[in-house]
């Protein structure tokens, strides 16, 4: 396993969940934190920790993305109309990265960031390599004509561990998606339970 996987995984063991649903996740053998005081018993949280908690879940299921990225996803989110939880849920489903790891392309949003960093995206026919690339409703994503011949997509492909949530329109044949529109939390396929209501708390203390 390697450094990088294994920091992964220890993300999961820290906050106490399965965080994407990976059945390889160790947590599900070690439902503890890492480290050498990791087995002791989990401390009741105050308010504070729970508001933590969850933002630390939604960043790190998204490819533990750094927190000035995170607060400026908020500011954005904050600034819109409507429901703020709701819009930085959009933000952050509106990602190109997250967009290519809803396609099942690739295993985990680690692998999306780097699929798209490594120039094997395109948007409207033109290459993106910048994973934070915010995709609008109606853009068509699609899998560079050399990169659909990957060994890591081909099996993916061939063997879909997830569904492709309704907000995505997706041709497993052509590897090409339509981003039909920004998700609400509720379609969004978390494998485990997010409130993004506790991350503005958060934010707005």
């Amino acid at each position: 396993m390697t450094k990088r996987i294994d920091a992964k995984y220890k993300i999961s063991r820290r906050l106490g969940v399965s965080l994407w649903g990976n059945a390889k996740d160790p947590f599900n053998k070690r439902g503890y934190a890492p480290g050498q005081h990791g087995v002791a018993k989990r401390k009741k949280t105050s308010d504070y920790g729970t508001q933590l908690r969850e933002k630390q879940k939604l960043r790190g299921y998204y490819a533990n993305i750094t927190e000035r990225q995170f607060r400026k996803i908020y500011t954005e989110a904050s600034r819109r109309k409507g429901d703020t939880g709701e819009n930085l849920i959009g933000l952050l489903e509106s990602r190109l990265d997250t967009v290519v790891y809803r396609m099942g392309l690739v295993a985990t949003p680690f692998a999306a960031r780097q699929f798209v960093s490594h120039g094997h995206v395109r948007v409207n026919g033109k290459k993106v390599n910048i994973p934070s690339y915010n995709v609008q409703e109606g853009d068509v994503i699609e899998i560079k004509e050399k990169s659909k011949q990957m060994a890591v997509v081909m099996e993916m492909i061939a063997n879909p561990e997830r569904s492709v949530p309704e907000y995505i329109e997706f041709d497993n044949k052509e590897m090409k998606a339509k981003f039909v529109r920004v998700p609400k939390l509720a379609e969004v396929p978390y494998p485990t339970v997010m409130q993004p209501n506790f991350v503005i708390e958060f934010y707005s203390r």
